[in-house]
């Protein structure tokens, strides 16, 4: 049967989606967005950057916008916008810090680089994707290796010094497009430098793998980030996935990590009209309450939530009341007296059973560390090269069978590795394995549900859970308290619960 509409609900959506068609991206900016009568006005001034090894042969503007009442006795608050001076940022900032809605904020604006053809007849090469797009912390780098540095090597034209603060939380960072979500990184891959994010129209879809931040945001234990997105439901919709979907889908993700986030959603499309008529409500709301400190994980639904006690971070050695003595991750020995070892060099395991006889149970892959599930019915073994922790079935004479690449592992953009290395069960039978990324929680089922951060520049290598859990990092030994209990070989086995399938 034919639906009935009737006539007048006909015409009443005919006309409405007239009206909403005329209203599509008619978004203009308020007064906080021009020069206002009686308030001091900061300089802008524009510099060139050519001297970066971390993207070498690159040539890019930069503008450093200095406010008037900055006094380089107090080193000012810090912001940083990708793609040069955008949402009339200087004017916004003008009437914010004169009106104490936002603190004395030193702003830097820089583009992307590009590497000049050696001919009029030869195009640059654009390096916005790259840098923009690319995960990793390449970019947190060259701002905070290189260009800030430079920065800080200027004056404003009146002989004034630039010096800003170095405590991250008087730092934010801001963009468009796949500059948004390259500010996003930066705050993600370095929240000892900027905490503060403002992202309009972000790129958070699949151009070079920026689509996984909605399930890493989720699985990585929360960082101390205040975040704002922008975005419109006319964004575009291409290969790499749908803007504003995406942009959405890292709300929730952000919401469910108990991240501080807020956002504002539009009808525009891939364009800075929205973004500059709300920047300075968004510049309120991400330095309300400043000089307090952002928190991490509040309320957070995270897996990891329920292991980490935020009051206790990683503190570097001693160890004190450990409850297991440091063995070798190449060896793991059962209650029942049964050793295994590793032999990464020879691409074999080695069993010496109870009678003291010695075979190899497994050979081909160049396992470098060993772990027993807490029932000791499965043996786990990493390796380094491979995204996986294999899983073997331990037989009734200690031999083993059933190999199978079981546990998955993430591994970081641009590593080609996962440099899985020590290993420790809990008694829920939640496996933690040191990589790269931090340390790596895999439920019995095998799925990555969450990663415990290592302190900065630190990687992990080995792992020990008791009392007081530690682990071995690049630069020595850290120890850290966990709501959870660990496990050793040497104890009786324990079974746990049953998986969730």
């Amino acid at each position: 049967m034919r639906p009935f509409f009737p006539q007048k609900l006909t015409l009443f959506a005919f006309f409405a989606a007239a009206l909403t068609a005329s209203a599509v991206d008619d978004y203009k900016p308020g007064p906080d967005s021009f020069p206002q009568p009686g308030v001091p006005v900061g300089e802008v001034k524009k510099y060139s950057f050519e001297n970066s090894k971390i993207f070498p042969g690159t040539v890019r503007d930069y503008w450093i916008y200095v406010p008037r009442q900055y006094n380089p006795a107090k080193p000012a608050c810090l912001y940083v916008n990708q793609d040069g001076v955008q949402f009339k940022a200087p004017a916004v900032f003008d009437n914010l810090i004169a009106r104490h809605e936002m603190p004395v904020t030193i702003g830097v604006f820089v583009m992307p680089g590009r590497v000049k053809a050696n001919s009029p007849d030869a195009l640059d090469r654009f390096n916005r994707s790259y840098e923009y797009d690319g995960l990793g912390d390449n970019y947190a780098r060259f701002l905070l290796d290189e260009l800030l540095p430079e920065v800080e090597r200027q004056t404003a034209s009146d002989g004034r010094p630039i010096r800003f603060s170095k405590n991250p939380n008087d730092r934010g960072i801001g963009g468009s497009s796949s500059g948004a979500i390259c500010a996003f990184t930066a705050a993600w891959e370095r929240p000892d430098a900027f905490r503060r994010v403002f992202s309009s129209i972000g790129t958070y879809v699949d151009k070079r793998g920026q689509n996984s931040y909605q399930v890493l945001i989720r699985k990585t234990e929360a960082k101390p980030l205040r975040v704002f997105l922008q975005d419109g439901s006319n964004d575009l919709n291409l290969v790499g996935g749908d803007w504003f979907l995406a942009n959405q889908e890292m709300l929730s993700a952000l919401e469910f990590s108990g991240y501080e986030v807020n956002h504002v959603w539009g009808d525009g499309g891939h364009n800075g009209k929205q973004a500059t008529a709300i920047f300075p409500d968004a510049m309120r709301w991400l330095w309300k309450d400043w000089p307090k400190p952002i928190e991490a994980g509040v309320n957070s639904q995270q897996p990891v939530a329920k292991v980490i006690l935020p009051e206790e971070p990683w503190h570097r050695g001693p160890i004190s009341n450990m409850r297991f003595p440091a063995s070798g991750r190449l060896r793991c020995k059962s209650y029942s007296g049964a050793e295994y070892e590793a032999d990464p060099s020879n691409a074999k395991i080695w069993l010496t059973t109870t009678n003291n006889q010695r075979k190899v149970v497994d050979e081909g892959i160049s396992f470098n560390a060993l772990c027993l599930t807490p029932d000791q019915s499965l043996l786990l073994a990493d390796n380094p090269r491979e995204p996986f922790v294999y899983s073997f079935h331990i037989n009734p004479d200690g031999t083993l069978s059933a190999r199978q690449p079981y546990h998955h592992l993430y591994v970081r953009d641009g590593d080609t590795e996962s440099g899985a290395a020590g290993m420790a069960v809990d008694t829920s039978g939640m496996l933690y394995v040191c990589t790269p990324a931090g340390i790596q929680m895999l439920d019995q089922v095998g799925r990555m549900q969450g990663i415990i951060s290592a302190p900065q520049g630190e990687i992990f290598s080995e792992i020990i859970i008791g009392q007081e859990t530690w682990a071995t990092g690049t630069h020595g030994i850290f120890t850290r308290k966990l709501n959870v209990t660990g496990v050793r070989p040497s104890d009786p086995p324990i079974k746990p619960a049953a998986p969730s399938l």
